[in-house]
C-alpha cells in the first residue's frame, strides 16, 4: 500500500523515482480503510532530507500510512527554507489534540548542549508527555532517544571524545523480541554521535529491555516493557552517503574526523559507500508497524483507555 505525503512534498518525486508507491489526498479520501496515523517529529536541521528517509522506510510497508510532519515552534533553523517548513509542517498546537497510532522523533546536533540548556527542551518534554496519551507507539532516534531516556527514566549518556562514527556490529540479545523478528545475531549499523548509553544502565532498569548492543558503543535498540516506546541509538534510516556527506562536512568545518569505520571499501574516501544495513532497517520498522497494527485500537481516541 503507498505512504500518504502532501502532494508537492519534494521527498515525492525521490520516492517515485524508487518505485515506492504514494497516494494523494483525492485518492485517499475514496479508500474505505483507516489509514495507519503516523507524526515525525523532525529535529534534524535538515529536514527535507530525514522526512525523506522516514518516508521512504514507512512507504514500504504493506500498510497504508498517512505521515504528517511536526517542527518545533520554540526555535526554527535555517537549513530547511521557511516555505517548506510553512507549507509542509504543523507546530504543537496544531495537532496537540489529535490522536496517532505512531510518533516518530529524530535525532539533533545538540549532542554537546546539557537537555536542559537545548532551546526547545520544554516543547520537546511537552510532546514526550503529550504521545503518552494521544501516540499508542512511540519511536526515538539517536540524540532523541537519549532525551528520552533522560527525560523519562533519568538515564544519562555518557560523552565521549572521540566520535563513533561509521559502521559499527551489534550484538542481539533477545530472539523471541517482536520487534527484532528475523533480525541476524550480529547487524551493522550506521553510527554517528560523541555519546552513548551504557548497557547496564539500561539492564538495571526494571521497565527496559535491551535488545543490541556492543562492548564500544553501547546499546542500540531498547524498549520498554509494554513495547509501547522504541529507543534507537543509531541510524538505521540514514542512505548510503549520509555518512560520506557528513565526514565531508565536517572536514569542510575543520573537524578531526576520522575517516567512518567499516564503511568505505578499502578505507578509500574516493570509492562508492558500501551499504549493508538497507535490510535491517526496513525490518524493523515493518515490525514496528505490525505490532502497532496488532495493539492499536481503530478508535484512536480511545488512547488514554489502552
Amino acid at each position: 500500500m503507498p505512504i500518504k505525503i502532501p502532494d508537492q512534498l519534494p521527498a515525492r518525486d525521490i520516492l517515485t523515482s524508487e518505485r515506492i508507491d504514494v497516494m494523494d489526498e483525492s485518492t485517499a479520501i475514496k479508500q474505505d480503510i483507516r489509514p495507519m496515523k503516523v507524526i515525525l517529529f523532525n529535529l534534524m536541521p535538515d529536514k527535507i532530507t530525514t522526512e525523506t528517509q522516514i518516508a521512504r522506510i514507512l512507504g514500504s510497508s504493506p500498510l497504508q500510512i498517512e505521515l504528517t510532519l511536526l517542527r518545533t515552534d520554540s526555535y526554527t533553523g535555517t537549513n530547511t527554507p521557511e516555505s517548506h517548513l510553512t507549507s509542509f509542517y504543523k507546530v504543537f498546537d496544531d495537532i496537540k489534540d489529535d490522536y496517532f497510532d505512531g510518533l516518530i522523533i529524530t535525532g539533533a546536533p545538540v549532542e554537546h548542549i546539557h537537555y536542559e540548556d537545548v532551546v526547545y527542551w520544554q516543547e520537546l518534554k511537552s510532546v514526550m508527555q503529550w504521545a503518552d496519551n494521544h501516540c499508542f507507539s512511540q519511536f526515538y532516534i539517536c540524540w532523541a532517544a537519549q532525551a528520552a531516556l533522560y527525560h523519562q527514566h533519568g538515564i544519562e549518556k555518557e560523552n565521549k571524545d572521540q566520535k563513533y562514527f561509521g559502521i559499527y556490529n551489534y550484538k542481539r540479545h533477545d530472539f523471541s523480541h517482536p520487534l527484532t523478528r528475523g533480525f541476524d545475531d550480529t547487524i551493522g549499523m550506521p553510527v554517528s554521535r560523541y555519546t552513548k548509553i551504557n548497557p547496564s544502565d539500561i539492564l538495571n532498569n526494571n521497565d527496559l529491555h535491551l535488545l543490541f548492543d556492543c562492548p564500544n558503543s553501547g546499546a542500540a535498540l531498547v524498549t520498554n516493557q509494554n513495547r509501547r516506546k522504541t529507543y534507537m541509538f543509531n541510524h538505521l534510516e540514514y542512505d548510503r552517503t549520509t555518512l560520506a556527506d557528513e565526514y565531508k562536512r565536517d572536514k569542510e568545518r575543520g573537524l578531526s574526523t576520522d575517516v567512518p569505520d567499516n564503511y568505505y571499501p578499502g578505507n578509500d574516501t574516493n570509492e562508492m559507500p558500501t551499504m549493508n544495513w538497507r535490510a535491517h532497517s526496513r525490518l524493523l520498522f515493518l515490525n514496528w508497524i505490525s505490532d502497532i497494527y496488532q495493539n492499536t485500537p481503530y478508535n484512536l481516541s480511545k488512547l488514554k483507555e489502552v
